[in-house]
């Protein structure tokens, strides 16, 4: 649960990083906000980067289990026949 609580938490600030960038580009021209635009989306890149090493750990350390479609399918054995005794 406090995984899903960080990966959450993380997706928010990333959008809310995206639209302060969005904000200072459209709102403002000047060379000083230029620089909020680029901090801003700086943030986002480098908390994306630290979200996916984070999961990629969690995945790999069996902290957390990916449990949707995906893992169904490769948790299931191929049906194997016997051959026929002719």
């Amino acid at each position: 649960m406090i995984i899903k609580s960080v990966v959450i938490v993380a997706f928010i600030l990333i959008i809310i990083s995206l639209g302060s960038a969005l904000f200072h580009l459209i709102n403002h021209k000047a060379e000083e906000v230029s620089e909020k635009t680029v901090n801003a989306l700086t943030f986002r890149i480098t908390l994306s980067i630290l979200l996916f090493i984070f999961v990629f750990i969690a995945v790999a350390t069996g902290i957390y289990k990916p449990g949707g479609l995906g893992a169904k399918m490769h948790m299931q054995k191929p049906i194997q026949t016997e051959p026929s005794n002719k």
